[in-house]
């Protein structure tokens, strides 16, 4: 749906998209995303989320994003030194969402962050905030979500270990004194986004909906996704939409995805998605999620 979602996830995905989303649902879900990015790069998701009664419901996901491992090449050696390196990103968090009202809820991730390239790393702490109002309208849903506010990031390591002359005029003196090069901060990509949603047309087995997110990123500009979704019976779905829309020097655009849920047992659904998202010269991102409730 282009990532226009932010209004409407009221499953395991909320997780991601907005916390406030995951009070909606009545039954325990779990949800495996993988994802062929761009550049061989993978991106896994995995989260879970449960009602705990009167207090609301509990969430716990992980997300990792794996760059693959790469040849370690020095100015003397352009092809290589022989040795291998890798890099990769991992989030750890835990979600609450509560329904204030029977059309308003909040929700709150908490998440660790940790970045990893060769022998430096980099560790965070980070939260999300979000808000879902259902309101009277055709099922009009407003969504908010504010994304990763939280401390600034600093790479450490044995790379950055060095051995110092503290005065390399005097004679005799200590000139392998170790040392650790200071790394510059940068802080988390903070990201406010706010969606509309509506279910245009309800009618017997068919459900329409249509839904526009506007998103204002901290390092970049504002843009806009837009996207719908057909549903026949809530067992299969056709989506699509446009990301990024106005976006200064934007690659993404055009995406489409389809869906199959069905009831197994009387209680146990399972849903399996496929997305395509087009990336321009950067060619394409691929989607295959699957995902259980109870």
């Amino acid at each position: 749906m282009g990532g226009a979602f932010v209004a409407t996830a009221d499953d395991a995905s909320a997780l991601y998209w907005n916390p406030a989303g995951i009070a909606r649902s009545s039954r325990m879900q779990f949800l495996f995303m993988n994802t062929n990015w761009i550049a061989d790069i993978k991106f896994n998701y995995a989260g879970v989320t449960f009602p705990v009664g009167a207090l609301g419901s509990m969430g716990v996901f992980l997300t990792t994003l794996n760059y693959g491992d790469m040849a370690v090449r020095t100015v003397d050696q352009p092809d290589g030194t022989g040795e291998i390196f890798s890099a990769a990103d991992l989030a750890l968090g835990i979600s609450y969402s509560r329904a204030l009202t029977d059309r308003f809820s909040i929700g709150f991730n908490a998440k660790y962050i940790h970045q990893s390239i060769w022998h430096e790393s980099a560790n965070g702490m980070a939260v999300d905030l979000g808000t879902l109002f259902v309101t009277g309208l055709n099922g009009l849903r407003i969504g908010a979500s504010l994304l990763n506010f939280g401390s600034d990031m600093r790479m450490e390591g044995k790379d950055v270990l060095v051995f110092h002359d503290i005065d390399p005029y005097i004679l005799g003196n200590n000139d392998r004194v170790p040392a650790n090069l200071q790394t510059e901060k940068w802080p988390l990509p903070l990201i406010f986004q706010f969606g509309l949603a509506m279910d245009v047309v309800k009618s017997g087995a068919n459900l329409l909906t249509i839904a526009v997110d506007a998103v204002h990123p901290y390092d970049n500009t504002e843009s806009l996704n837009i996207g719908a979704e057909y549903s026949f019976r809530n067992m299969f779905s056709l989506r699509a939409g446009f990301r990024d829309l106005f976006l200064r020097d934007g690659e993404q655009g055009p995406t489409f995805g389809i869906g199959f849920n069905n009831t197994f047992l009387g209680n146990l659904s399972i849903r399996i998605d496929y997305a395509y998202a087009d990336f321009g010269r950067l060619e394409n991102a691929q989607h295959l999620s699957l995902a259980l409730s109870l």
